[in-house]
Parts: C-alpha cells; structure tokens; sequence
C-alpha cells in the first residue's frame, strides 16, 4: 500500500495527542547532511520526550500510512536521516530524550536515553571512573541512538569492538507502535532471537531505539599515545602485530595515515600544527592504555627500539603530556575535515582483511592510475581492517572537473575490494547513499532475508523507507 503525505489532518491529530513542546519548527539542520549530498523533506518535525511519545507518534504514522524518518544528532554520512523522495514524512528527533536513567559502576554499565550525546555519555561515565570507548570525531553532537542504529565503529574498535559490542540491551518502539522493553543488565541472556542485535545497525528501518544500556570499561591506568613514521602498510601491520604482542589488549588504537593527509593539513588548515619536519609517507599514530603498575610511555619507548632495529619504523615521537597526545590524535581527527575542504571525488569507506590491505593498496592505486590523474588520501583503523579510501583531483582542478569520473572511480574501488573479500560499507552504514552497491554486491541469501524481515516487522513500510533497502516498486 502507498505512503500518504503528512496533512493538516495528520498534524491535528498529533497536536491533540503531544504536549505542544513535542512539534518543532522544520528547521533547515533537519533536513540536511554533513557531505550536502541530498536536501531532505519533512511534512512535521515532532520530538517526543518519552519511549510513549514515541510509541504515539509511531502508531498515528503507521494509522495514516506516513513514513517516519528516525533523526539523531545528523552526523550520518550515508543520508540515513534524510528523506529526499516520496511523500513528506515525519521526521522524529530524539533531541529531547537525553536522560542518563542510571549508572552502576560495580557492575560497568549505564542506561541512557537515546538522544544522549556521545560526549556527555563519555562525562557520565568519567564521573564515575569509567570508560565508554565507543570514540568518534563527532562526539560532540552524535546521540546514541544513531551510534547503535548505524552500529558506530570509530578509533577503539580493535581492543572494545564497535557499537553493537558495547551494548547489552535497549528499549525501542517497533513499526506497529508496540513498546519493546529490552533494557536488561544481563551478559547472558539465551531467549532466542536477539531483537537487540537486529536493531542496532538497522538504520531505523525496523523501529526506533529510545534508550540503551551500555556497556562501560575501567578506565585504563595510564595512557600513551605515538606517532612512527614506517615504510609501508606491510611494515605497519608487522608493527601492529609486534605492538600486540609486547601490550596485548592494551594497544587500543592504531590509525595508519599516508602523507598525502598532512599535505591536506597544510593545504587546507595551514593552521594546524604539523608533528614531523619532514613529512613520512606513511605513519601510524598508536594509542595505548595499560594497568596500574605499567608504564604507557617505557612500553611505547621499547616497542619502537625493538622496531627500529627490525626496520619497521624510521622515526617517531612519543607524547610526554596530556596536551601532546591531543595534538597528536588532532592531526588524525583533523583529517576528515581537510578532505571535505579539499573536495573528494569519490570517498569509500571500505574494509578488507588485515593480511590483504597492502595489497589492496597497492592494487588500488595502480587501477586508479589507469583510470586518469588522481590524489588518493589513504587513511583509517588499520587494527579493524578499516579504510577510508577517498579520491581527490589533482592540485589545481576541483571534483567539479571530475563528475563523469565519479562513478568508474567507485566501481573501480568497490570491485576491488570485493574481490578481495571485503565491505563496501565498513562502520558508515548503508543509508541511501549505499543501496545500489548493497544490491550488487550483497549476498542474495542475506538480501531475501532482509526484506523478509523488514515485510514481517514492517509490512507498511513506514520506518525510515529507502534507507537500507530500496522502496517497494521503486
């Protein structure tokens, strides 16, 4: 059955059934995306203040066949949030959902509410001495609900795992209005089907997760944080392995960058304090967190000895003081924003496994190469197998000389990288942006079994349409 635009009808009814505090204005940020890629639509903005707000809301779209669009703090890259197409829906933010429920430190986890901040989620942990390591560059306005719903990676995922292995349960509305209450403090919970890993990473297309009980860590005793310059990804997995093995679970980070990303630095935030005087071609910035008794800074000083005599790093710095080690994972987080100053031609966020990325790199830029004059910006999660693989016009010329070369560059990458048995979505998620490449590279098996469950959880097709997985007939 067709989806219905929002109408005055519509909004009387949710007027009569929310607190006027509950409907929004349609201010322009909710109908926008970080890359500018899409403007979205919205025929009412509502943002409820309970898990029953939600389920109204929900119950009175799916009785007048309107789409609803789940919306989080908008730092999707994929256009998850964002409803270009079909009828006007309601957008439904969780901006006033923000409660930390509560905190139980003997037992290392909290309960908050979806639209908490990632930033005030890591405060509330720090008060009470403990860690959520779920750490992405936009902490500061990305909520939980859209770090579960798109199962969030970041820069912890290799010692803590991504989003979904940092929470234990949820609450969240399902497509029929129905309450789910699924916010259990248990790590061991054998009841069948496990609606929790369903939800998180399904992007909002089968419910809305309102709140969450998260898992928290001890806060390590000391942390350190190097940046070695090496001689290539093959020597920075053998430095991984070699870090590993010298501090075990303690290496809790380890992003590998070109020099083709401190270029970017000085060319687009000159600005930025650069950390080596002559720029390596590749680096890997480190980051570790050990036990009381342990020594951060004598454990990285050893690592780079032993791997200075190995031939696998050249130079490197380790940070003596807190203010060094922000100016070190700086230069990292800073480089999202150099590329979308600088302009990409087609940015891929990919994964492929860790023995194979050398090779993929390699193979990469030799495609790429015959394909015309490029700048590639090689950077990511090199411990998670984790690429952000982005394509740039040469110095001089912008992506607007580029459009036609957009779509063989992706193809080009994705091809690749499926050959190599990777993804073509490692921790973005799929959104809009992303659902061709779903289809051609998916599983059929796993594909059926998707729309299988999104017709059995949502038969009208009112959660979050488009995203994911194509409309019906479209």
């Amino acid at each position: 059955m067709d989806l219905t635009p929002v109408t005055p009808e519509f909004i009387d009814r949710l007027r009569a059934a929310l607190p006027a505090a509950a409907l929004r204005e349609t201010a322009p940020h909710y109908l926008e995306e970080p890359r500018g890629r899409w403007a979205g639509q919205a025929g009412i903005v509502v943002a409820p203040d309970s898990v029953e707000q939600v389920a109204t809301v929900i119950r009175e779209s799916l009785a007048a066949r309107v789409a609803v669009v789940p919306y989080g703090g908008g730092t999707g890259l994929v256009g998850g949030q964002i409803c270009a197409e079909g009828p006007a829906p309601v957008v439904l933010s969780l901006e006033r959902m923000t409660e930390v429920r509560a905190v139980y430190p003997d037992e290392n986890l909290m309960i908050v509410e979806a639209g908490a901040i990632l930033q005030d989620v890591h405060d509330a942990a720090e008060a009470v001495n403990r860690l959520y390591p779920l750490s992405i560059a936009s902490k500061g306005s990305a909520r939980i609900g859209g770090l579960l719903s798109t199962n969030a990676g970041g820069v912890n995922v290799l010692r803590y795992g991504n989003a979904r292995e940092l929470c234990l349960g949820l609450e969240a509305v399902l497509p029929d209005g129905r309450i789910w209450h699924g916010l259990k403090r248990l790590r061991k919970d054998n009841t069948g089907y496990d609606l929790r890993d369903l939800l998180i990473g399904a992007e909002g297309t089968l419910g809305v997760i309102t709140a969450a009980t998260l898992r928290l860590v001890p806060r390590p005793a000391g942390e350190g944080t190097a940046l070695m310059a090496v001689d290539s990804p093959a020597a920075a997995l053998k430095l991984l392995a070699m870090a590993r093995d010298h501090m075990g679970e303690g290496v809790s980070a380890f992003e590998l960058m070109h020099r083709m990303g401190l270029d970017f630095l000085s060319e687009a935030l000159p600005d930025l304090r650069q950390p080596f005087d002559i720029p390596p071609e590749w680096f890997v910035l480190i980051d570790v967190g050990l036990a009381r008794g342990l020594d951060p800074a004598e454990a990285l000083e050893t690592l780079f000895a032993e791997a200075f005599e190995a031939g696998l790093v050249r130079d490197g710095m380790i940070a003596q003081n807190e203010a060094q080690r922000h100016a070190f994972w700086e230069v990292r987080e800073q480089i999202p924003e150099a590329n979308r100053r600088i302009g990409s031609i087609s940015s891929h966020d990919i994964s492929v496994p860790l023995g194979a990325i050398p090779d993929f790199i390699e193979k990469g830029a030799r495609i790429l190469a015959g394909l015309g004059t490029f700048r590639i910006n090689c950077f990511g999660h090199l411990g998670d197998g984790n690429l952000h693989y982005n394509v740039f016009p040469a110095k001089g010329r912008s992506r607007d000389d580029h459009v036609k070369d957009h779509d063989a560059i992706k193809r080009a990458v994705h091809d690749l990288v499926d050959r190599m048995g990777g993804s073509v979505s490692a921790e973005h998620g799929i959104g809009r942006l992303k659902v061709d490449d779903l289809e051609r590279y998916g599983d059929p098996v796993k594909l059926s079994a998707m729309r299988a469950i999104k017709s059995a959880l949502d038969p009208m097709g009112v959660m979050n349409p488009g995203a994911v997985l194509r409309r019906s007939g479209s």
